[in-house]
């Protein structure tokens, strides 16, 4: 399909963004999810940069969180704010669009700064995941921004700053700018040869706490009730449910103490991952069943805390004419467009869950990403921002997908 002449200005402007000086900074600022105050510098550099859209950005305060400490306590998780802006929410069509700002790599992490490869690509922390595709987004909008037909096009963008680690303190925020949009982009990375992802799996997580009694280990050892022992037992329970559509990873025991004490407290930490609702429904009854089996048998108290946060993220006929219309923009530009079945999982399986058609690697090429060696491919910069601002301008005029 031709591009109109309005769409090749619109192109042209989106690929021209100061997308790469963005990237280079961004990466500069250490925002693991757990450093609050780099969250806090960071979450006012994108403020500051998405001040260039219409509306007014604002930074959101975090949903209250929990977490189960070493000690089987639950106290509360701090969080950084959320970036939030909306524009022309009287417009008829009106999309989301989403990313986040933190990273894996916290305040003591040693990797913490850039370095140009031989090979040209930006190796650096968060420069993939996803900084490169905030500005990625950025440029699209403003982009799509000189058009005409901006004013018939109402968005919200949420860039939240907790993704890594769940979404619990961004969920609600997510789930309400999902409602009544057309479809969503968000910005993760997408594969160094360009593959989005498709459907996606979903995950849960747990944090599930054994308290048992404490005894001497010699003198009276049958006073006791080993939690490390019932939470091993529970753990060896839970990992043979793994089977078609239910990958389950005990990742780790916690508690225990001196040798010559029975332990009275354990903390097993599992992460589940569902393909379907019917594998989320098998495993909460999973978790229910084997604790009060576990229970019984070694006398214990058990508490679970967690649950699935993350829902399967089907190709339905929604998203399947969203990434057709990807897919065709791509092609007008001469870019291959293909997507394939991932087991990771992102705020798009928080959107589609609200109904909501959505591609959510939409961002820069790059790879490695959560380790050291995370790189940025600096010339997907203007191709991506090419590919959103069609994608967009494509769904305005459409009105759907």
């Amino acid at each position: 399909m031709a591009l109109t002449a309005i769409e090749s200005a619109a192109i042209e402007h989106a690929r021209a963004a100061p997308m790469l000086a963005q990237v280079e900074r961004w990466v500069a600022v250490n925002s693991g999810t757990r450093n609050l105050p780099g969250l806090a510098t960071m979450a006012d550099m994108l403020a500051s940069a998405f001040a260039a859209l219409p509306g007014d950005p604002t930074l959101v305060d975090p949903a209250p969180v929990e977490t189960v400490d070493t000690r089987g306590e639950v106290l509360p998780l701090a969080h950084g704010r959320h970036l939030h802006l909306r524009v022309r929410p009287e417009a008829p069509v009106q999309m989301l669009f989403t990313g986040h700002m933190d990273t894996v790599f916290p305040a003591d992490h040693p990797f913490q700064s850039a370095t140009w490869l031989p090979d040209g690509r930006l190796n650096a922390p968060g420069a993939a995941d996803m900084k490169g595709g905030i500005a990625v987004m950025l440029a699209a909008l403003r982009a799509v921004e000189t058009t005409p037909a901006a004013e018939r096009f109402g968005y919200e963008v949420v860039i939240n700053s907790d993704e890594e680690t769940g979404s619990f303190a961004s969920a609600a925020l997510i789930a309400q700018a999902a409602k009544g949009k057309v479809a969503a982009l968000t910005y993760e990375p997408a594969l160094p040869d360009g593959t989005l992802a498709g459907a996606r799996g979903g995950t849960g997580n747990f944090s599930i706490v054994v308290h048992g009694r404490s005894a001497h280990a010699g003198r009276n050892p049958e006073e006791g009730r080993n939690a490390i022992v019932a939470a091993a037992d529970l753990t060896l329970r839970l990992a043979a449910a793994k089977g078609e559509g239910l990958a389950v990873n005990p990742a780790r025991i916690e508690g225990g103490g001196p040798n010559n004490v029975v332990p009275d407290l354990a903390i097993l930490r599992v992460n589940f991952r569902p393909a379907s609702h019917e594998a989320i429904a098998h495993a909460a009854a999973l978790v229910e069943t084997a604790t009060a089996e576990v229970a019984a048998a070694h006398d214990v108290h058990i508490h679970v805390h967690g649950g699935f946060n993350r829902p399967p993220k089907p190709l339905d006929p929604g998203a399947e004419r969203l990434f057709g219309l990807v897919k065709q923009a791509g092609a007008d530009l001469d870019i291959p467009v293909a997507w394939k079945a991932t087991g990771g999982v992102c705020d798009g399986n928080n959107i589609a869950a609200c109904g909501v058609p959505v591609v959510d690697t939409m961002g820069a090429r790059g790879g490695a990403i959560h380790s050291a060696e995370e790189f940025l491919i600096p010339e997907s910069l203007p191709e991506r921002a090419a590919l959103s601002t069609l994608t967009i301008l494509r769904i305005i005029e459409k009105g759907s997908v």
